[in-house]
């Protein structure tokens, strides 16, 4: 007969015991598309970059610019009608340019004109300067072609606050909703767009967008370059204040508290970046606006991201 023993397997008491149940956690959603944009349009080249980039321009400029110069002057030596029209055509690319030159300017001055009458409405606001108050409303009434409501106030508070009321709210409804829009975009490419880097690009595009039109609202009508120098003033200012980093805050007011850590990865990604999105958006409506705050409308984050993200997804 066999011997039937028990088998006995000693187990080290040293290694620590597994949970083969244990759930993978969840990383916490940190908005790393917009943070990279945001980043992406504060960042300035320096000093010396700057001058380099300005001189390497010229040059190119003024190589294309005698090359073209010669090649007419060959060409109508060779065959005088084709060198009279490539002078021509050379004229009118040239012509353009200075136009393109002269329309951004111009949109930079328009968006520079904002800043300076909300400083102005600041200062009248500080020293109770009245008949300055009542220059800065005739301002902003003269920049949306409307008559000044605020002939009959007395006080500058007054007097701010009664062209604010007349004059910007509509537009601040507009501007909301294209913060709502963008919010919206960005949080949808976040959730549907698994590459790398495309829903950065995708985050930055619509926040551009979103700065122009904007400023366009208000009067600015910016540009490419002014456009991107707003952009840059934007984030900037969002970083100064420390107001783009994720926290417990912005977590709750878009998704109810712990609700992020029952998403997937990608939603609970697009919910945080449409919440830095209406960031960013308001952060450009205070500096595109011509007048301060003053009568308790300003937006919160919170109202604007729900609104925005409203159906996208389920806040149960």
């Amino acid at each position: 007969m066999s011997d039937h023993r028990p088998i006995l397997i000693e187990l080290d008491a040293s290694e620590p015991p597994v949970d083969v149940g244990a759930a993978p956690e969840i990383d916490a959603p940190d908005g790393h598309a917009m943070q990279m944009a945001v980043a992406g349009m504060a960042r300035g080249g320096s000093g010396p970059g700057r001058w380099a980039l300005w001189a390497g321009s010229a040059l190119v400029s003024l190589v294309l610019g005698v090359a073209a110069y010669d090649f007419a002057a060959r060409l109508v030596e060779r065959v005088p009608v084709l060198g009279y029209l490539a002078a021509v055509l050379s004229a009118v690319l040239l012509l353009a340019l200075l136009l393109w030159a002269g329309r951004e300017a111009l949109g930079y001055r328009r968006v520079r004109r904002l800043d300076a009458l909300r400083g102005r409405a600041e200062l009248a606001l500080g020293s109770g300067d009245l008949a300055e108050a009542r220059a800065v409303a005739a301002s902003v009434a003269g920049l949306y072609n409307a008559a000044d409501p605020t002939l009959e106030a007395l006080d500058a508070e007054a007097v701010i606050e009664g062209a604010e009321a007349h004059l910007l709210i509509g537009l601040d409804a507009r501007a909301q909703m294209e913060i709502q829009n963008a919010a919206r975009q960005v949080a949808m490419a976040t959730a549907l767009i698994p590459l790398a880097f495309a829903d950065v690009a995708a985050a930055l595009t619509a926040n551009l967008r979103m700065i122009r039109r904007i400023a366009e609202i208000y009067g600015g009508r910016p540009g490419a370059f002014g456009n991107w120098r707003l952009a840059r003033s934007v984030a900037v200012h969002l970083m100064a204040t420390g107001v783009v980093a994720v926290g417990d805050d912005l977590i709750g007011s878009v998704a109810g508290g712990g609700l992020l850590s029952k998403l997937s990865r990608r939603f609970g990604e697009g919910v945080v970046n449409g919440a830095l999105t209406a960031r960013v958006g308001l952060a450009a409506m205070e500096l595109c606006r011509p007048l301060p705050f003053r009568m308790g409308r300003k937006p919160s984050v919170s109202v604007v991201t729900a609104t925005a993200l409203k159906g996208l997804f389920d806040r149960g």
